[in-house]
């Protein structure tokens, strides 16, 4: 056999390899997946996580299960996520709290914009200026006027140091030139039985989270933290409405997956999380915690992601937030 012959031989015999070798390797998923959350049960990220680890399991035919990590702002389960496998198995379902606002403030032991691959925007939600329903206050006028007569006098609850709830509350602050005490939980709806048994006198949360109490007759909402109405509270104003300008502060949520995930494995989870955001059933449930499903993935939401950044790291600055 001549030489040609044996390199055209090699040539053929390294390509069947290369081929069969690529055939062996297992398509995505081929294993469990797992949502982390940040938050506690019962809370908005946990209620999406649930709505999505629903609608995925089928389509990748793999079991997909939350994991809740409540606790520093959300930071625990993004840690956890930055730092697993980079094989797909761990997603994480963030909010800006986290990925925007929580690097400010507090010393992380992980980059969220390095170490995090943005698969897509799930939904965005406006914050919620609510009250005990029973309260005595019926409007931001009211709450504003009671804060003055007493000055440090009063209360307002988040999920934990610097969350969009704390910055909302500090913002409130900034914007009318009051002072209230924030009191950081661990998620929202540990804060949510201080609110409702007067222990707490309020709360800037995202409808997401709000929304059940607000509907139960538990929340009495005073204002909508969002250039508009909410078409879910169509009869609660916006703060701008009721003079309060600069303050507005909406949550938004993303799925990400650990950095270094291959290609494919982020190209499917994108294309699956969108086709489960235009499902009729899955646009209902999140317009009804007040929200709007989110539409961008990839490089477009990582851009939004690091606007967001910089934007709340600026408003950090300006009310002087703090780690407590």
């Amino acid at each position: 056999m001549s030489f040609s012959s044996l390199a055209r031989a090699a040539c053929l015999a390294a390509l069947t390899l290369a081929a069969a070798t690529a055939g062996a390797q297992p398509a995505y998923p081929d294993k469990p997946l797992r949502i982390m959350v940040g938050a506690s049960p019962g809370g908005g990220t946990d209620i999406l996580a649930r709505v999505l680890a629903d609608k995925l399991s089928p389509v990748l035919k793999q079991p997909v299960t939350v994991e809740n990590r409540p606790g520093a702002s959300n930071t625990i389960a993004g840690e956890l996520a930055a730092r697993a496998t980079a094989d797909g198995a761990t997603l994480l379902l963030a909010t800006n709290t986290a990925q925007a606002v929580a690097p400010h403030i507090l010393k992380l032991k992980y980059d969220p914009l390095k170490d995090l691959q943005p698969i897509g925007l799930v939904a965005v939600m406006p914050n919620v200026l609510v009250v005990s329903a029973s309260s005595p206050y019926k409007s931001v006028k009211d709450l504003v006027a009671a804060m003055a007569a007493k000055p440090g006098g009063f209360k307002y609850a988040s999920s934990g140091i610097g969350s969009t709830q704390h910055v909302g509350g500090e913002a409130f602050n900034l914007a009318t030139g009051m002072k209230s005490i924030h009191v950081p939980y661990k998620g929202s709806s540990q804060a949510h039985v201080d609110i409702i048994g007067g222990e707490v006198d309020m709360m800037f949360d995202s409808t997401s989270s709000a929304m059940n109490q607000i509907k139960a007759g538990k929340f009495r909402a005073l204002a909508v933290s969002a250039p508009q109405r909410s078409p879910e509270l169509p009869d609660v104003p916006t703060l701008a409405e009721q003079g309060i300008k600069g303050a507005d502060v909406s949550t938004w949520y993303g799925l990400y997956v650990t950095a270094g995930t291959p290609r494919p494995a982020v190209e499917r989870l994108s294309a699956e999380l969108m086709r489960t955001l235009k499902l009729a059933d899955v646009q209902t449930r999140i317009k009804a915690l007040g929200g709007e499903p989110g539409t961008i993935t990839g490089e477009a939401f990582a851009a939004m992601n690091r606007q967001e950044f910089d934007h709340y790291g600026q408003l950090v600055r300006d009310a002087n937030i703090k780690a407590e």
